[in-house]
């Protein structure tokens, strides 16, 4: 019997080769219609015999493109109309979009078989791509994606390319990058004044100038690299005292998963990440043995590894390099550099030379950063690759915009059913990176066609987001706490709607009393949490210099646990800055710059320059990152903690003071640093099960949610997950939005979008 039926499918449809996918399977079965992309997906009408379309439909769900990612298919049954052939239709547009975008995509096989091909009328072109393959999100002006709403707009095909694009068969059909050496776009060297270097071939120039140590800046998908031969330490020495970067690591790329084997421990799961079509930067712990400088992961047990991604790093790393030093373009705390002029400007005295070319990038866009953790990947940066892909919600409701926060600053939208994060913007504390925030807002409300009549942001009255959210005016506006968003978020982007124990450790976080939170223990759902437990206020002397300088800290901490004594300790921190003891000491009893905290982050500061890792940090989280990284040998062994239980109210205080005087003693007797860092992150570890244990007596609760920065740290995180999975509790961790601040603005956006819908 025939029938017809219009078909809506919604999900990532555009840009991935479905329409030629579609046009090849309707023929394949006998079927006449047409396809056409929409601001919501793609739209088909089919028309032929019953059983041929409900194959036809098993085919799409099961069989659809490497890249597609099918959300919903919307099936209704309409008349006849008689048609005999099978079309691909123009784009149309609708008054109501949701679109689902690509990320950016690796080259795949096809491609880089005809990259390398001397034979090939694309070999080396620095710019081959396919529907399978190449730029989406960062050359996307606006939707349906079409070659007119790209930075490709420019760029008129030569005849040969045409005939690919318009022919449903090639794999090219509708790549709207699609080029040739004829017709796309241009690839130029020039040097630090900005002028052309006379050479028949860039690449290959690029490659010779490497080998002789030349920092270039390289053009990528995203934004600028800055490359260097990470075998040569004078090279990247010389680059980490231009781009003002004293030791906070730098991403290498290599040419394939045997070199990534060469320098470091990989898995089956963390090789199959390395080669997936994201090509995130993965951290691998390395080998002890290997031929990359010292100074590119200095203090540091892994290197940050990435594949490469577009056609001009494939054949930057073709048999040239053991690896490259491929590092964001920016002053250290800058936005990435994307533009060919601004490239020139903001590099000026940093890149010897520039490899460009004049494909412009609308949206600059950061590698993303991967790593596994407690068994499951986990996102440390959400960024290229990974954006705009949509976050499904349990339930529809207002478009809401969330801000995010100050450091790590993603924002949020959502729309129906979902909740798409931008790519990771970065710390909010220049009016560069506050540029990119509101470019940003306003790409994405153009995409995404919304209207947000909600603005999510953080309570912390200064920071730049949450004063742009304040300024807006005829929105409804939702403060959120800060540790809050994080625990939600996990929820969130697990599925969960239910209550829960929401263990939230960072850094820093506006609270409801106006201290800064950051070892938070909630009783939590949606709409509302209840703040259980923390850890005991102690000053910050100095304020948010204690934030980067860990000793001030130890000092606060040794302070709090003998009193006047402490200038009778022989500890190496308090020598160190003997000449500051009691102007701190001076301020934490005047209570004078000395605001109180109960942050986990501030408390690991702490110990790292207690047992002399880190006095003063270079970059954020340093201090903590190599606490972690003095483990070296591990034990079950703890340190002695007390949880009080307030008697005016129902929520515990957790106090360390013991723990310090224990870890003094162990100082004392020359314990060595990997047996105190162990025994203390065992001690954090003990701490979260134990009041958990103690929560789900009292509530019944069985879920915990583990959120914020702290849970970075890989030993840390592993135990706890461990510890509280053998102690019967249900345990959700971050594996799609970053666990750090990263991801905050996924959790301000639920929240507010269910205070909305009340």
């Amino acid at each position: 019997m025939l029938k017809r039926f219009n078909l809506q499918i919604e999900g990532i449809v555009q840009g991935v080769g479905f329409r030629p996918f579609v046009f090849s399977t309707a023929r394949a079965q006998g079927l006449a219609g047409w396809v056409l992309n929409n601001s919501r997906g793609v739209e088909i009408e089919i028309e032929g015999l019953e059983e041929s379309i409900n194959n036809f439909i098993s085919i799409l769900k099961e069989k659809s493109p490497p890249l597609s990612r099918i959300h919903s298919v919307q099936a209704q049954e309409i008349p006849l109309k008689g048609d005999h052939s099978f079309f691909i239709y123009e784009s149309k547009e609708l008054a109501d979009r949701l679109p689902f975008i690509s990320p950016d995509t690796d080259v795949c096989d096809d491609c880089l078989r005809e990259l390398f091909d001397p034979s090939d009328r694309r070999y080396l072109y620095p710019f081959i791509n396919c529907t399978n393959c190449g730029p989406r999100f960062t050359i996307i002006r606006d939707i349906p994606y079409d070659r007119d709403k790209t930075t490709m707009h420019i760029f008129t095909m030569c005849p040969v390319c045409e005939r690919e694009y318009h022919d449903p068969l090639n794999r090219r059909f509708h790549a709207q990058p699609i080029g040739c050496w004829q017709c796309g776009p241009r690839v130029m060297l020039l040097d630090a004044s900005g002028a052309e270097v006379e050479t028949a071939d860039p690449v290959q120039k690029t490659i010779e100038l490497l080998l002789q140590g030349r920092i270039v800046a390289i053009k990528g998908l995203g934004g600028f690299h800055l490359a260097v031969d990470a075998a040569a330490q004078d090279a990247v020495v010389r680059l980490r005292e231009r781009k003002h970067r004293e030791e906070k690591p730098f991403a290498l790329m290599v040419r394939n998963v045997e070199t990534a084997r060469q320098l470091c421990f990989t898995s089956p799961a963390e090789e199959e990440i390395l080669s997936s079509h994201t090509k995130p930067i993965l951290l691998l712990k390395k080998r002890p043995r290997h031929a990359i400088a010292e100074s590119v992961a200095p203090g540091n047990q892994f290197f940050g590894i990435m594949l490469p991604c577009t056609p001009i790093q494939h054949v930057l790393m073709q048999d040239n390099f053991l690896a490259l030093v491929m590092t964001s373009a920016n002053i250290s705390e800058e936005p990435i550099t994307k533009d060919n002029d601004e490239a020139l400007e903001r590099l000026r005295g940093i890149a010897d030379y520039f490899l460009v070319h004049n494909r412009d990038i609308h949206v600059r866009t950061d590698d993303s950063i991967m790593r596994t953790m407690a068994g499951n990947i986990s996102i440390q940066r959400r960024s290229r690759g990974l954006v705009p892909l949509a976050v499904p919600l349990l339930e529809e409701g207002i478009e809401v915009l969330a801000c995010g926060g100050e450091l790590k600053n993603t924002i949020c939208f959502t729309k129906d059913k979902n909740a798409f994060l931008s790519q990771y913007i970065g710390d909010m504390e220049n009016a560069e990176t506050f540029r990119i925030f509101l470019e940003s807002i306003k790409h994405l409300e153009n995409i995404l066609q919304v209207s947000p009549q909600v603005l999510a942001y953080d309570l912390h009255p200064n920071y730049l987001a949450t004063r742009y959210a304040l300024e807006q005016q005829g929105m409804r506006l939702v403060g959120v706490q800060h540790h809050f968003a994080h625990v939600v978020s996990c929820l969130a982007e697990h599925a969960v709607d239910e209550p829960a124990i929401g263990v939230a450790f960072d850094g820093t976080g506006y609270g409801d009393d106006g201290m800064i939170w950051g070892s938070e223990f909630f009783t939590f759902d949606y709409a509302q949490y209840v703040r259980r437990a923390h850890f005991a206020y102690i000053p910050m002397p100095g304020g948010n210099a204690a934030a980067r300088e860990p000793y001030r800290m130890a000092v606060s901490y040794v302070y709090q646990a003998f009193k006047d004594k402490l200038f009778d300790l022989d500890l190496p921190v308090l020598k160190r800055h003997a000449e500051h003891l009691a102007t701190f000491i001076t301020m934490i009893d005047r209570k004078v710059n000395a605001p109180l905290t109960s942050s986990c982050g501030r408390l690991f500061d702490a110990v790292s320059a207690l047992i002399d890792l880190r006095d003063i940090m270079t970059f954020e989280g340093q201090a903590p990152m190599e606490l972690e990284m003095a483990i070296d040998e591990q034990h079950d062994a703890l340190y002695h903690y007390e949880i009080i239980n307030n008697a005016e109210s129902t929520d515990y205080t957790i106090s360390f003071e013991q723990v310090i005087r224990e870890i003094v003693e162990d100082i004392k007797r020359k314990e060595p640093a990997s047996s105190i860092s162990c025994r203390f992150h065992n001690t954090v570890a003990a701490v979260i099960v134990d009041m958990c244990k103690q929560l789900r007596s009292e509530t019944k609760l069985n879920l915990v949610a583990l959120s914020g920065g702290v849970f970075q740290n890989l030993y840390l995180l592993t135990r706890t997950v461990d510890h509280l999975k053998k102690n019967g509790f249900s345990v959700l961790t971050h594996e799609h939005v970053p666990t750090n601040d990263g991801g905050i603005s996924l959790g301000q956006a639920v929240i507010a979008r269910r205070a909305c819908n009340k």
